[in-house]
C-alpha cells in the first residue's frame, strides 16, 4: 500500500472522511445497489462503475489508482480488521461467555477481527463463517485449503459476492475458524424476514447471512450460548419489498 496526500481509491462501498481533506474515488460493479451509490455520492465521492462483479471492480480500481497516482485502499486491510475488532470486543465483553459466534464472510475483515479479539481475550468461543451458496469461493477455499476462484452469483447478498478470496484473509481464516457454512439466497431471505418480523431490525442480505447459518445448524445448538453478527442494513427498497413479500 502506498500513499499520496489528498487522494485515495478503493473498490469498496465506503467513503473517506471529508474531515481529513481527502478525495475518494469508489469503484463499484454495474448493477450495484442504487441506494448505496446515492449514499456514497452524497458523501462527496467520485463514483466509478466498472465490471460485472466485485472482482472486476477491484482489479480496475488498482489499475485506476496507479494511473492517477492515488493511494489504493484494498477492501481487506489491517485498518478495516481493526475497525471490525471494535464491535467484536463489545460483543465478547457484553455477551461472554459465548460457545459459538456466526460471522458472514465478504472479503474477510469481520471474521478476522472477531478472531483477533477472541484470541486476545483468550476465549474458547468457536467461530463459524457463513457465505452465500451462490458465491462459494471462501467455503471452497476453506475446505480445500487453497485459494479457489468461484462465480459470485448471489442475487440477494452483494456484500458476500467475492469471486477470488483474499489470500491474507484466508490464512487467518484457516487458522481461526471452525467451519464455513453455505446458505442459499432463499435461506438468507428467510433470515431477513425473521429479523424484521421478530426483532424489527433491518438487515441486508449479507447482514442476515449469519442468522441463516445459525438456523441451518439449529439442531446442534441446543443449550448453547451463541452470537450472531448482523453486519449491515444496506438493502434497496425494491429488493426489501420483494423479500418481505416472500417473492425471493
Amino acid at each position: 500500500m502506498w500513499w499520496r496526500p489528498r487522494a485515495a481509491i478503493t473498490a469498496k462501498a465506503s467513503a473517506w472522511p471529508r474531515a481529513l481533506g481527502l478525495k475518494a474515488v469508489i469503484v463499484v460493479p454495474h448493477g450495484n445497489s442504487k441506494e448505496k451509490n446515492s449514499a456514497m455520492l452524497a458523501q462527496g465521492v467520485e463514483l466509478v462503475e466498472h465490471g460485472h462483479d466485485f472482482q472486476e471492480s477491484l482489479e480496475f480500481a488498482r489499475a485506476l489508482a496507479q494511473e492517477r497516482g492515488f493511494a489504493m485502499v484494498d477492501s481487506f486491510h489491517e485498518r478495516l480488521v481493526m475497525g471490525t475488532a471494535t464491535y467484536a470486543l463489545e460483543l465478547f465483553e457484553v455477551a461472554a461467555p459465548l460457545d459459538t459466534v456466526y460471522v458472514p464472510i465478504g472479503l474477510g475483515s469481520s471474521i478476522c477481527g472477531v478472531a483477533a479479539v477472541r484470541d486476545a481475550l483468550d476465549l474458547a468461543t468457536e467461530i463459524v463463517g457463513v457465505v452465500a451458496a451462490e458465491s462459494p469461493s471462501y467455503a471452497l477455499s476453506f475446505k480445500q485449503h487453497r485459494i479457489i476462484e468461484a462465480p459470485a452469483r448471489s442475487a440477494i447478498a452483494d456484500g458476500l459476492a467475492c469471486r477470488v478470496p483474499n489470500a491474507e484473509a484466508m490464512e487467518l481464516i484457516w487458522k481461526n475458524v471452525a467451519r464455513v457454512l453455505e446458505v442459499t439466497d432463499a435461506q438468507i431471505a428467510h433470515a431477513m424476514r425473521a429479523y424484521y418480523q421478530d426483532t424489527h431490525n433491518l438487515a441486508e442480505g449479507a447482514g442476515a447471512a449469519a442468522l441463516a447459518g445459525a438456523l441451518q445448524e439449529k439442531d446442534i445448538l441446543g443449550g448453547k450460548r451463541i452470537g450472531i453478527v448482523l453486519t449491515g442494513g444496506n438493502v434497496d427498497r425494491v429488493m426489501y419489498e420483494h423479500v418481505l413479500a416472500g417473492a425471493l
